[in-house]
């Protein structure tokens, strides 16, 4: 039930700020164009394209056009990052990760490397198969850790990256990566709210505590953080200070979303 209603707090979030990125899998503790690819590969044809708009649709196909008749390799590389970034704007992200990695392929740099590794983490957030989180996991870790070599310092890049590890075999490895985030950066508020989220999943309820609340006094205005807070309030047995933070949370954003799942936590502690 839990993560369930946490799954809920995050499409919230997703819906009122659209930052956060969360995997569908929860950790233990915090301690080819052409067809015939094998199954264990990403299919950028079997993303499901009919849902974007007809003008976005038809700017897509202008340019896969483009992009299967040019034989220019230079050409080619700049048709399939339009597309990428076509893709990535309608929410298909499969096949934006196919396209920017075909772009990144030809220019080799450390942009073209973040722009699919942040593809391929996009769709490997939204992914529910358990088999194909996993590749787009490794695809996202493989462009990451090419950016890192350069910029050891991108904390975005570094964040995102400890969160497919975190769904892995071996989370500890993630947990460990936001918690050297924090040591470089301790405002760093990606890092902090992952950790809170990550410890809140896993029933550490003290520590998502004190992680949320150094990062709403970081950024009031974090609603996302805002609101596991409360639930983690709620865990723990506090219903006093829980209601108090949903009774906040209720003042802070007007959004009809914020407003139902605040509603629904509040109706659960009377």
């Amino acid at each position: 039930m839990l993560k369930t209603r946490i799954i809920l707090v995050i499409v919230c979030a997703l819906l009122v700020v659209l930052l956060f990125q969360l995997p569908k899998s929860v950790v233990d503790n915090e301690q080819d164009m052409q067809g015939g690819a094998p199954e264990t590969e990403v299919k950028q044809e079997d993303a499901p394209h009919m849902e974007a708009p007809l003008e976005l649709l038809q700017k897509i196909g202008e340019f896969r056009t483009l992009y299967g008749t040019t034989a220019e390799k230079e050409k080619k590389a700049i048709f399939a990052d339009s597309l990428a970034s076509w893709y990535a704007v309608s929410g298909v992200f499969d096949s934006a990760a196919w396209f920017s990695e075909e772009a990144a392929s030809f220019f080799n740099t450390t942009e073209s490397w973040k722009k699919t590794g942040n593809n391929y983490y996009q769709a490997f957030t939204f992914a529910l198969d358990v088999k194909k989180q996993q590749v787009l996991a490794s695809k996202a870790q493989e462009f990451y850790n090419k950016v890192l070599v350069q910029n050891p310092n991108d904390f975005e890049v570094k964040n995102n990256l400890a969160l497919t590890y975190v769904s892995s075999s071996n989370p500890m490895q993630g947990i460990l990566m936001l918690r050297e985030v924090l040591v470089a950066d301790p405002k760093n508020e990606t890092a902090l709210f992952n950790l809170g989220m990550l410890s809140v999943q896993s029933g550490q309820y003290e520590n998502a505590i004190e992680r949320l609340n150094k990062l709403i006094a970081l950024n009031p205005n974090h609603i996302q953080g805002q609101l596991l807070l409360g639930v983690a309030y709620m865990q723990t047995g506090d219903k006093a200070k829980a209601k108090e933070q949903f009774e906040k949370i209720r003042n802070m954003d007007k959004d009809p979303s914020v407003q139902a799942t605040v509603d629904s936590y509040l109706k659960d502690l009377k």
